[in-house]
């Protein structure tokens, strides 16, 4: 829980740190960065997922708030990108003597090959950050990937049942 709260403290303290420097000048852009998880979960994600939940939340609020000051806030949402993003985050919060939830990190492991196989260069979200810098539209989310703009559609499309119902099924995943 310590992770969850030291993100969203980290960001918030930031973006204190900016604003009355961008109020004064009536300008400025704040660009943070979310991931394709603050639209959509999976399994075994609920830290992750909160924390970018928390993030597209706080972003989209200020939003609102700061365009009066002419301050433009933008949300960088990348899907699957090269990094070992899969291996290290979830080596660390895989207990393993919790045994009932193995079956379910088994799954899960199976399924993040199997689309985890072809992830984006970084450069493709250092584009994007780029793009949304330099944005001078109210547009707040900015996909990064190709696999972002498919599953952020497709989520989009979908409601709660279908989309989550489908996904169990990629996994496997069946109640028990």
């Amino acid at each position: 829980m310590t992770q969850f709260a030291t993100n969203v403290t980290g960001l918030l303290a930031v973006t204190k740190a900016f604003l009355s420097d961008f109020r004064a000048q009536r300008s400025g852009a704040i660009i943070n960065i979310s991931s394709i998880g603050g639209q959509m979960t999976f399994p075994l994600g609920a830290l992750y997922h909160g924390t970018k939940f928390a993030v597209e939340g706080l972003s989209e609020a200020l939003h609102y708030e700061l365009e009066a000051f002419g301050v433009r806030v933008k949300i960088v949402e990348p899907g699957m990108i090269k990094t070992d993003f899969g291996g290290r985050s979830f080596e660390f919060c895989n207990d393993e003597s919790l045994a009932e939830y193995q079956g379910t990190v088994q799954k899960l492991f199976a399924h993040w090959g199997k689309v985890g196989s072809n992830p984006s260069d970084p450069s493709v979200v250092a584009e994007v950050i780029w793009t949304a810098a330099h944005d001078d539209t109210d547009t707040l989310r900015f996909r990064a990937g190709a696999d972002a703009e498919e599953l952020l559609a497709r989520r989009k499309q979908q409601d709660d049942a279908e989309f989550i119902g489908a996904l169990k099924a990629q996994m496997g995943l069946t109640p028990t």
